[in-house]
C-alpha cells in the first residue's frame, strides 16, 4: 500500500501567536491550518491568507508602536 504523497502547506502557528501577542490582535488571529483534513488546496489558501494577514499585523503593529514613541516623546518636553 502506498501513501499519500500531499503537499503540507505551512501554517504560520508561531508567527500569528507573536502577531497576536505582541502587535495586533486582530490580525494575529489568523492560524487556520487545513491540512489535518487532507484538504492541500484549502490549506494552501489558508496558508496563504495567514501570511498575508500576519505581515499586515505586523507592519500595523510596528507602526502603531512607532506612533506611541513619538507621542510620548513629545509630549514629555
Amino acid at each position: 500500500m502506498e501513501g499519500q504523497n500531499r503537499a503540507v502547506a505551512p501554517s504560520y502557528l508561531g508567527w500569528s501567536i507573536f502577531t497576536t501577542l505582541c502587535c495586533c490582535l486582530p490580525l494575529g488571529i489568523a492560524a487556520q491550518n487545513s491540512n489535518a483534513a487532507g484538504e492541500s488546496a484549502l490549506a494552501a489558501d489558508a496558508s496563504r491568507t495567514a501570511k498575508i494577514l500576519n505581515i499586515v499585523g505586523l507592519v500595523c503593529g510596528i507602526i502603531l508602536i512607532i506612533i506611541v514613541i513619538a507621542i510620548k516623546a513629545t509630549a514629555q518636553k
